[in-house]
């Protein structure tokens, strides 16, 4: 019985080995004279479909030694490949071929997959040579046309670098996998939104790299240097601490005069959301009197023409009173430190009706701009349909409404002494819609000898021990209470301050005295 079995395995295994070497030999034939001993038929070699078909299966399997050896350079087409594969390091390749025709030269549409969002394709082609049987004939080309022998295809990702600079080179704005991140701890805030919208979301791309690795080429996507922009960290930051120490909604806007750079724009919490120190329309009280003087300037006044200062007056039906004080007759000067709303209601009332307009014209609060990556309001003065509508309006009243960025430009065009056009990066220019020319030299000269006076001697000389700085306070009426503002320059600093609510302009020169206490 034993003897029975191993005959019966060793016909099993006969069998196999028969299956085996009909598997391996293919289609087996009889030799006419001599039946009983089958040969083998022909190898039938893969056409070039068939070739380009295992190739590029191997290929976009990540399958290079494998995909190498249906080359007709084995040795050369597997280092290129597997350098390629390593330093792209996909999550996938698809390739689809444009036609299915036999032909020695097939093209088809190569798609990489490099990570969340990361994808590349586009077309390339391979061609096929015969020497007893189909090849693909090797040439980097083939894996991308700008592919040559010594380069390889990186992956570069830009997470970690910088994408935003302020203007000394710190950075504000970091690529991160998903796009451009605010830097910790974040400065501008109100600003960074918009210089993500600039520098966009490209934070990789692919490279063509030299043997030693560096690029030679940008393939896909963009190689995105850090912009730099116009804020000044050390001016940014001294304005968002003085707007923070604040209960009230406070905002701060910084506008280099001789440039027309946008050093800082900082709103507390209180403030809400929106950029309202570059959009927020508001009524600017007092400071308006800056055009107000304008437009009596170009009238003939000059700084020492004697001007009434009563405790009250009724213009028309309309009646102006000072904050509980009258000085008499003054020369313009001091009227202006001192804020007579008097003094400004009786000569405004005298003007043209265009008179006001065109002085705020001088000054750039009629002007537009397109600044990339933010939004601005800069307000308007409509002309007065009667006096006591332009009585109202040249003590920044009625339907006068100017933003914190507005008067901020309005008192950089009186530091310089000409049109500023403002901008937030050095290389992207901004775009005048409608532009301005400021008043005459005489003009800006002597407001800038009243604005100075009003920090020597006026309403703001809480001022006085930091510096030459000019300005000129304001406290506008609202329905409920009373905004204050302080708007002036240093040297070659200008700036707006605005505190919602305030009562008086007395909060918004101590968030002044604190903002340039910070610059030192």
């Amino acid at each position: 019985m034993g003897d029975l079995v191993a005959h019966r395995k060793l016909v099993i295994a006969a069998g196999v080995v028969l299956v085996v070497v009909i598997t391996a030999l293919g289609v087996l034939q009889l030799r006419p004279e001599d039946t009983a001993e089958p040969v083998a038929a022909a190898r039938i070699p893969p056409t070039a479909l068939e070739v380009t078909g295992a190739f590029m299966a191997a290929f976009t399997s990540g399958r290079t030694t494998e995909a190498a050896a249906l080359t007709d350079d084995a040795a050369t087409a597997a280092t290129q490949l597997a350098a390629v594969w390593q330093s792209l390091a996909p999550t996938s390749v698809t390739a689809n071929r444009n036609t299915l025709v036999e032909s020695a030269e097939q093209r088809f549409t190569l798609t990489w997959e490099l990570g969340p969002g990361r994808t590349w394709s586009y077309e390339s082609a391979l061609r096929l040579v015969e020497d007893g049987e189909w090849r693909v004939h090797w040439e980097p080309a083939l894996v991308h046309p700008k592919l040559t022998a010594g380069h390889n295809l990186a992956l570069r990702d830009q997470a970690g670098q910088a994408a935003v600079l302020d203007r000394d080179g710190t950075p504000l704005l970091e690529w991160t996998a998903t796009g451009a991140t605010a830097v910790a701890p974040a400065a501008a805030p109100v600003l960074l939104p918009g210089m993500g919208r600039v520098v966009g979301t490209g934070a990789w791309y692919v490279a063509l790299t030299d043997g030693a690795g560096k690029d030679v080429a940008v393939l896909h996507g963009t190689r995105t240097e850090a912009l730099t922009s116009t804020v000044s960290r050390p001016v940014q930051q001294a304005a968002q601490a003085a707007v923070d120490a604040q209960d009230l909604a406070t905002t701060v806007v910084a506008i280099q005069p001789s440039t027309g750079d946008l050093l800082a724009v900082a709103q507390n919490s209180t403030a809400g959301n929106g950029p309202v120190a570059l959009q927020g329309l508001y009524p600017p009280g007092s400071t308006f009197k800056v055009a107000t003087a304008t437009a009596l300037l170009e009238a003939g006044a000059n700084v020492n023409t004697t001007v009434p200062c009563p405790g009250s007056t009724t213009v028309d039906r309309r009646t102006i009173r000072n904050a509980d004080f009258e000085l008499g007759d003054v020369p313009l000067r001091t009227a202006f430190a001192q804020s007579c709303n008097t003094s400004f209601a009786m000569a405004a009332a005298d003007l043209p009706l265009d008179a006001l307009p065109s002085a705020a014209d001088q000054l750039g609060l009629g002007a537009d701009f397109v600044i990339p990556g933010i939004d601005t309001e800069i307000g308007g003065v409509p002309q007065a349909a009667d006096v006591v509508q332009q009585v109202e309006n040249s003590i920044g009243q009625g339907q006068v409404q100017v933003s914190p960025f507005g008067l901020a430009l309005m008192s950089a065009t009186v530091a310089d002494g000409s049109a500023v056009t403002p901008r937030l990066w050095p290389t992207l220019p901004t775009e005048v819609t409608t532009g301005y020319e400021a008043p005459r030299p005489g003009v800006t000269g002597a407001l800038r000898t009243m604005m100075r006076e009003v920090v020597t001697s006026g309403r703001a000389t809480e001022l006085a021990d930091l510096g030459r700085v000019h300005g000129k306070t304001g406290t506008a009426e609202t329905a409920d209470s009373a905004h204050g503002w302080f708007t002036g320059f240093r040297d070659d600093l200008a700036f707006a301050v605005l505190v919602e609510d305030a009562g008086s302009s007395s909060t918004a020169v101590a968030v002044t005295r604190t903002f340039l206490t910070g610059l030192g």
